[in-house]
């Protein structure tokens, strides 16, 4: 039997795991701790930074902070980077108590992630490489593996590089899927930043 044919110019139909069908929440900030951010609290409430290099990162993380209903604001940093942070808030208690560990920021033992944190996580430390695409991972070595497991459970076996350090996912079917769970580039992003 012949299959449909799809109109011309007709977008692809989007994966029921992609970020653009999913609801933003504050808990969706987990995909910047993933990206190598921290996490601060201050009595009852808890306030999300990451350092950035490219002003794309800084305009669509601040977009996705709002999006969430976090207020957000940036800070120079060193090295001409910017820092981009969430005010101190309450609805971010709970992410604070998940990750923050001492003075270690670390997923939990039971984080799972989703198209929405995993589309977080790209936009604070994405970028293709040679070989596939990278995303980037905490200083603590005690985040790496759990970080690792939550995105095979996500469906993407990724390779550990400890220099970096950073995810790779490799394999056309597997990029394919990731550039569809996290949906359209942001506006402006470069060339490299985004599964292809």
């Amino acid at each position: 039997m012949p299959q449909p044919r799809r109109r011309r110019g007709a977008p692809p139909q989007a994966s029921l795991f992609s970020a653009v069908l999913a609801e933003p929440r504050p808990a969706d900030v987990a995909g910047v701790l993933a990206a190598g951010g921290q996490v601060v609290r201050m009595g009852g409430t808890a306030r999300v930074s990451v350092v950035v290099a490219q002003e794309w990162r800084v305009a669509a993380l601040l977009a996705a902070f709002d999006e969430r209903g976090l207020a957000g604001s940036r800070v120079p940093t060193v090295d001409d980077h910017v820092g981009v942070r969430t005010a101190f808030c309450a609805v971010l208690a709970p992410v604070a108590a998940g990750w923050l560990h001492g003075t270690v920021t670390r997923p939990p033992a039971d984080f799972r992630t989703d198209g929405l944190a995993l589309r977080l996580w790209a936009i604070a430390g994405g970028r293709r490489d040679s070989l596939g695409y990278l995303l980037s991972l905490p200083a603590a070595e005690t985040a790496w593996q759990p970080l690792r497991l939550a995105l095979r459970v996500a469906g993407f076996d990724a390779e550990l590089l400890t220099s970096g350090p950073s995810l790779r996912v490799v394999g056309r079917a597997q990029l394919a899927t990731l550039a569809d769970v996290l949906g359209p580039a942001p506006a402006g992003a470069d060339d490299h930043a985004w599964p292809a």
